[in-house]
């Protein structure tokens, strides 16, 4: 079974973490600021949790399908 390289599971983590911590100063701002920073949570750590989601794959195949989203 792959297995996703483990820099890149801590730098998604990390880029996750630095999202949040964008969009908690973002929501401080206007109306639209708001709206952006719940988009961007959304989009900002649905990379990491894709990462997390292809490394239960089932199969090389299932891996890379599920890899490839994350990029």
């Amino acid at each position: 079974m792959a297995k996703a390289e483990p820099d890149i599971v801590g730098r998604t983590f990390r880029f996750a973490a630095d999202v949040v911590r964008a969009c908690s100063q973002l929501n401080k701002g206007s109306e639209e600021a708001r709206i952006l920073a719940r988009q961007l949570i959304r989009s900002g750590t649905s990379v990491g949790a894709n990462i997390e989601e292809a490394q239960a794959a089932q199969s090389k195949r299932d891996f890379i399908s599920k890899y490839s989203i994350a990029l």
